[in-house]
């Protein structure tokens, strides 16, 4: 037995604190909900030897492998297969490790009298307070087939919306390095040879390869300069980004980039609804939802929006309301929540929200996508005849005298 400090609020929301003995978190989590409680904080007041994690399963796993493991359980469980033994099915056919080690120990756990939601909750690295939260609800409330039907739904969704995130940010960073590539080469192999030839001709060059000389003599005398200035500002930034207001000032300028901003606005937007709505309908409480919803961002802005939404809530204000005041979520959402509390299909409300924001997000990124290739080959192009014009206009010149 272990001892944990706790703080809840009963059902007027009065601030309740004490300690309780209890195997892990999630059985004082359970006790307080029994004494009628909402718990707010769990901690533990003495160091534990815990049981060693294998070191190769500090890699992270993939939303894929959740949603395919979650999958599998619930198929094994609906068709009436214990747990257990579904586990240790799934960990003889798995192919990923690390993930195969986890269950076999979960599987040994749960035989020793251990609960499936308490076994998972001692690999927070794999199983998030997420997951945590919805096995608990659905053991509590003997709904784990549909728990786990919702989480598989869930990574599921999250792991398209990432790649759709990740994809809309590969295009244009790599037609931006192939820019810079194309502009070094020629920098350093094409335009010292033409200035060479141009030497041994003489006479004067054309006002506009001049000026194209002349900027690029500036840029080989101060490569050094300008390469180590951007390291400095590089490494600066990084630093500043460890600071409480750096960190603030660099999460409201990733959210005010043109087009990516609102691509990356919209995709939490998507899962701040999919992940509310899919705890609430698993039986997690509110206050609860808020606690792991602030986990999901590191972001100051959205976790501050999380956070003091979650105080209007403890204070007494409906869901709706309390994020309307945070000022950070879209009117929409505000909206559509609204409708959700007064017709008692919050959770339904925000799923369907969800989808509608990943649309949006297919669509911005579908919009920004057609509007960067142009855009890049424009650029390509300009770069590209500026050079050509102010190698090859003296070649001209000198044909024409």
């Amino acid at each position: 037995m272990k001892s944990y400090q706790y703080i809840a609020r009963d059902s007027s929301g009065v601030r309740k604190q004490g300690t309780s003995q209890a195997t892990n978190t999630n059985d004082v989590m359970g006790w307080l909900r029994d004494q009628g409680f909402t718990p707010v904080s769990i901690s533990e007041m003495a160091p534990v030897v815990e049981e060693a994690e294998p070191q190769r399963s500090r890699k992270k796993i993939k939303s894929g492998d959740l949603a395919a493991l979650c999958w599998q359980l619930n198929t094994m469980v609906e068709g009436g297969i214990p747990v257990t033994t579904a586990l240790d099915t799934i960990a003889e056919d798995i192919e990923n490790a690390q993930l195969q080690q986890i269950l076999a120990t979960v599987s040994e756990k749960m035989k020793k009298g251990e609960t499936f939601s308490g076994s998972v909750a001692e690999y927070p690295r794999i199983f998030n307070k997420l997951s945590c939260a919805m096995i608990l609800a659905g053991e509590t409330s003997g709904t784990l087939v549909a728990t786990l039907r919702r989480l598989a739904e869930y990574f599921d969704s999250r792991d398209k919306l990432a790649k759709k995130v990740k994809g809309a940010m590969v295009y244009p960073i790599f037609v931006i390095s192939f820019i810079i590539l194309i502009v070094v080469f020629i920098m350093a192999f094409i335009i010292s040879r033409f200035r060479t030839i141009f030497d041994q001709i003489g006479g004067e060059l054309p006002a506009f390869t001049q000026g194209f000389m002349t900027f690029y003599d500036f840029l080989s005398a101060n490569l050094l300069y300008i390469i180590g200035s951007i390291v400095v500002i590089v490494t600066s930034s990084v630093f500043a980004s460890k600071t409480k207001g750096g960190h603030r000032f660099f999460g409201k300028l990733f959210l005010a980039m043109p087009l990516f901003g609102k691509v990356f606005s919209n995709a939490f937007i998507a899962m701040f609804c999919k992940t509310m709505g899919t705890l609430l309908a698993a039986g997690v409480s509110v206050l609860e939802t808020f606690d792991i919803l602030s986990t999901m961002t590191n972001n100051d802005i959205m976790k501050n929006a999380i956070t003091q939404t979650r105080g209007q809530i403890v204070e007494g204000s409906n869901i709706s309301l309390s994020m309307r005041k945070a000022g950070f979520f879209p009117n929409m959402v505000v909206k559509m929540t609204q409708v959700g509390e007064e017709s008692g299909s919050l959770s339904k409300i925000l799923e369907k929200t969800a989808d509608y924001y990943e649309r949006k997000v297919d669509t911005t990124i579908t919009a920004m996508l057609s509007m960067l290739e142009p855009i890049m080959i424009v650029t390509i192009g300009t770069i590209v005849m500026i050079i050509v014009l102010a190698l090859y206009l003296p070649i001209f010149t000198m044909s024409e005298a």
